[in-house]
């Protein structure tokens, strides 16, 4: 039987924008500000089917994200529901377009029964604040939260997919609920991903927990024959056992 503290497991893992969960930070963190070329990932809503195993137990599930950009503004929704729990995991992120890519205005997160909180990304101040915590960070171009970074990320692909070759790197500065830390992915070679869809030819890119800090591997596929949609997340405990996958089922172009 699944017990709410698997299921908080599940949750502190979370699916595509969730799993990229950053380690609570030790101090802030000085970063910088990095302007790539981009461009935009066309509006979608995208269905995934979900699996995991939490200290042993099965758990099934699916994720929606509805992503809409336009007119000088983007918005995502990503929701995740689990057999026996209903929706589980609730993510916002919306903002506008600027000059380096997605820039978040505000991140709202919520999980299962708990409180939504809120990050704010303060264009007036230049400051990340936290709706949980008084920490803040500089706002100095191209930050993003929890739920844009992937879509990010694949803008830039789009833009330079020549440039996404084994052992390159990318850097992005992500907010949370309650911090921020850069996140480094890195790309591995080109795989065959199984989707609803068949087959896709998909960049194998991962990200790292940061070497002095503990956390989850996320191993990440991006289409370019899908416009560079992520087509399957996964992650595993640093002790290993413990996953989420999360597979593409289907792409509704809007």
């Amino acid at each position: 039987m699944m017990t709410l503290t698997n299921l908080k497991h599940l949750l502190a893992a979370g699916v595509l924008a969730a799993t990229l969960t950053p380690a609570m930070a030790d101090a802030p963190v000085e970063h910088p500000a990095i302007k790539r070329p981009y461009k935009l990932v066309p509006s979608a809503d995208l269905v995934y089917s979900i699996k995991a195993r939490q200290r042993g137990i099965g758990l099934s599930g699916e994720s929606v994200s509805n992503w809409r950009v336009g007119d000088g503004k983007y918005s995502l929704l990503a929701e995740t529901k689990a057999a026996l729990f209903g929706k589980i995991l609730e993510q916002r992120s919306e903002g506008t377009v600027d000059d380096y890519g997605l820039a978040p205005a505000q991140f709202v997160e919520k999980r299962f029964r708990k409180d939504a909180v809120t990050t704010t990304f303060k264009r007036d101040s230049k400051t990340i604040v936290f709706g949980e915590g008084d920490e803040t960070y500089p706002l100095k171009g191209g930050e993003q939260d929890r739920n844009s970074a992937v879509w990010q990320l694949a803008s830039v692909a789009r833009a330079a997919p020549e440039k996404f070759v084994p052992g390159s790197e990318w850097a992005f500065f992500v907010a949370g609920a309650h911090d921020a830390e850069p996140w480094v992915f890195k790309v591995v070679k080109e795989e065959s991903v199984t989707t609803g869809m068949g087959d896709v030819a998909a960049i194998h890119l991962v990200k790292a927990p940061p070497p002095d800090k503990k956390g989850q591997q996320v191993d990440l596929w991006l289409a370019p024959s899908l416009e560079w949609y992520p087509v399957k997340v996964t992650f595993a405990d640093a002790d290993g056992g413990d996953y989420v996958e999360q597979t593409l089922q289907k792409i509704v172009k809007k």
